[in-house]
């Protein structure tokens, strides 16, 4: 999380880029966040026509795991910005405890869901109207020795992209027509009902979490490979970004990779997931 300090006060900044102790609002605040965790890194930036970056993510570790979570706030909801930060927090420290304990990754990640749901939902404060309640899109991705699982609701998106061979999509978007979405986190959602992916790759490469701010510019694998580019994960993230910047910029984008070696052989008694 941005932990900039006020510009004016030196106080703690809310997540829509107001301080919570004089209320001045930090015109720049969350405008392009870029960070690298173990070799994963993420870049989100405010695009060219919002006044907010509604994106969130939290990349983090444990064990032999790397955690991945990207959310964006649902621009027709009260306090997207919130909404967003809350369900990436609340997922990714789900996904973290479970997986410390040894959970299978389908369960941490449906677990994960759940209580992101749970979060954001709690920001109503009561009964609400349908695109009043704050809202947002979630997709996970936990990745360690014996492969890659990933789970999504709404319209962000998960990808495997491999140094070699086709890439995959590795989410399917919950949307209607005119891409209205029909699923989603929040008081007035239905339950959300996480579609789980799992994948064994058979060469080394990088999953993708991204918000549509990017894959509305690119969305087939080949094509954001090619745009990435050979770089490390945070020289990736900027190329990704940036393709999305050049192209206009409508939307808040995010672009976070996780790098996957060459997986070792399942161990005995283990399943690995299906390619």
């Amino acid at each position: 999380m941005d932990m900039t300090p006020c510009a004016r006060c030196a106080g703690t900044v809310a997540p829509d880029g107001h301080c919570w102790d004089c209320g001045l609002n930090q015109t720049d605040f969350r405008a392009h966040v870029e960070s690298t965790v173990d070799g994963s890194a993420f870049v989100t930036d405010r695009g060219l026509r919002r006044a907010v970056n509604a994106d969130a993510v939290v990349l983090t570790t444990v064990g032999e795991w790397t955690v991945g979570v990207v959310c964006d706030g649902v621009s027709l909801s009260a306090r997207p910005e919130r909404a967003a930060q809350v369900a990436a927090e609340a997922g990714a420290s789900t996904l973290v405890r479970a997986l410390a304990v040894n959970a299978l990754p389908e369960t941490a990640l449906t677990d994960s869901v759940a209580h992101a749901a749970r979060a954001v939902a709690a920001l109503a404060g009561g009964p609400s109207t349908l695109g009043v309640a704050p809202a947002t899109t979630y997709v996970a991705a936990v990745v360690g020795p014996q492969g890659l699982w990933a789970a999504g609701v709404g319209d962000s998106r998960a990808y495997w992209l491999p140094d070699e061979g086709p890439g995959l999509l590795l989410t399917q978007d919950d949307t209607g027509e005119h891409d209205a979405l029909t699923a989603w986190l929040g008081a007035d959602a239905p339950d959300p009902r996480p579609r789980l992916r799992s994948h064994r790759p058979s060469s080394a490469g990088r999953v993708l979490l991204c918000t549509d701010g990017l894959t509305r510019y690119l969305a087939a694998p080949a094509e954001l490979r090619a745009a990435a580019g050979p770089g490390d994960s945070l020289h990736a993230a900027r190329a990704l970004v940036g393709h999305a910047l050049a192209a206009g910029g409508h939307d808040n984008v995010t672009a976070a990779l996780i790098p996957v070696p060459p997986l070792r052989p399942a161990a005995p008694g283990i399943a690995a997931p299906p390619r």
